[in-house]
């Protein structure tokens, strides 16, 4: 299976957290796995899980083998284990062929990586239009085809029964069934984002053609769960109990991917449509500005009459050069709050920690995670002090729209 991964955005945690949780951390490790290399500036990952079925593939086919060159001894394996890459190596520029569209379409890409089922694309935003969602989930498939062409090529050119043309043979086998495969419409195949691109043209509504996709995807996982075991029986009669359970499984294992990832797409669809409801004005906190040596008491005074939740330090000018951090006041016991200055408990302020007051959606999570902190400083177009927003307000937010059905 290849497939491309989607936005809204593709990170989905809340701003300030990394991916184990902790806070205050920009995300340094996108994606498990060796790093290969880089295409583009684009990170391409090898996931633990890909081992696991490169040395699936080297049984399966090495025993294949066996029957069609059985002069080949043990070093059937060897030849199945380069089948084995060489099909990962098709399945790698498939998704090159995604990430390729995506920056020509200057959609930013986090990663490629190759994992237990093929490999995913992390296209990091929405495309535009639904013209360019449909070539974006077209050319990954079509690359596949166009490979297995080349292959059925080059099987022309040499002998029949020799290792160069099974390995041909199967390379252009192989990459049919990507192609297919991806072609099926349903969420999160690329077939599915070409169903939910034409959706989205004819009603105008991206949400519309996710949903259509989504449950597209899901009925095709039911299809795969029921019919792969049938098909399978159908061809093979009566068969072993061994390959009836072996295909039982795969097509389990199939249809539960297929399954878990149209269920992420329709619940990301759902939660962007929630996104424009994170803004920055309405979740910023109404701040006073305070001289840099004011003692934390006399500050925490002013803020209370003022009806105010943060503290800004200014300059002589009263130009904003610090945030007193929420977590510092709270570790100031009470009685020694009049001698401990507000400057001693200030962030100096850095160009990333200034967010504008019109900022939304993933816009304001998007320069957030950018600039990781614990509070920012909002400030209108004009460049006046707005407020200060906690992290903490934003996250609760964004869990808020998430757990809404």
């Amino acid at each position: 299976m290849s497939e491309s991964g989607r936005p809204p955005s593709q990170d989905t945690r809340p701003p300030g957290q990394d991916g184990d949780g902790n806070s205050d951390k920009p995300s340094r490790n996108p994606g498990g796995g060796l790093l290969m290399g880089r295409f583009f500036g684009v990170p391409i990952y090898v996931a633990p899980s890909w081992f696991l079925v490169a040395a699936l593939i080297t049984w399966v086919f090495g025993g294949q083998l066996d029957s069609v060159l059985p002069e080949l001894g043990r070093l059937r394996y060897l030849v199945s284990l380069f089948f084995a890459v060489a099909f990962y190596a098709s399945v790698l520029i498939h998704e090159l062929a995604h990430t390729v569209a995506a920056l020509r379409f200057d959609l930013p890409v986090r990663r490629i990586q190759l994992q237990f089922f093929g490999g995913v694309s992390e296209i990091e935003k929405e495309s535009e239009t639904p013209g360019r969602e449909f070539v974006l989930a077209f050319v990954g498939p079509l690359l596949s085809l166009v490979l297995a062409a080349v292959f059925f090529g080059g099987m022309q050119l040499v002998e029949r029964g020799t290792v160069p043309g099974v390995l041909l043979a199967g390379l252009m086998v192989s990459n049919l069934i990507v192609a297919i495969f991806n072609f099926l419409p349903g969420l999160p195949l690329d077939g599915g984002r070409m169903l939910r691109a034409v959706v989205w043209k004819i009603t105008g509504r991206p949400m519309a053609g996710t949903v259509a996709a989504a449950w597209a995807g899901r009925g095709l996982a039911l299809a795969v769960l029921i019919g792969l075991p049938l098909l399978s029986y159908a061809g093979n009669g009566a068969g072993s109990g061994a390959d009836s359970l072996t295909d039982a499984l795969l097509a389990a294992v199939l249809a539960a991917i297929i399954w878990t990832g149209a269920g992420n797409s329709l619940r990301m669809a759902r939660l962007q449509e929630r996104l424009p409801g994170l803004r920055a004005r309405t979740l910023t906190r109404r701040a006073v500005p305070v001289a840099s040596d004011t003692p934390l008491s006399e500050a925490l005074r002013r803020a209370n009459e003022a009806g105010a939740r943060a503290l800004v330090v200014v300059d002589g000018k009263g130009d904003p050069t610090a945030l007193v951090r929420e977590s510092a006041i709270v570790s100031i016991p009470e009685h020694r709050r009049p001698w401990v200055a507000v400057s001693g408990l200030a962030q100096d302020l850095t160009p990333g920690m200034r967010v504008s007051a019109e900022l939304t959606g993933e816009a304001l999570l998007d320069q957030l995670r950018a600039n990781p902190s614990t509070e920012y400083l909002v400030v209108e177009p004009t460049g006046e002090i707005y407020g200060v927003l906690s992290t903490a307000d934003v996250e609760r937010a964004f869990l808020a729209a998430m757990s809404r059905n």
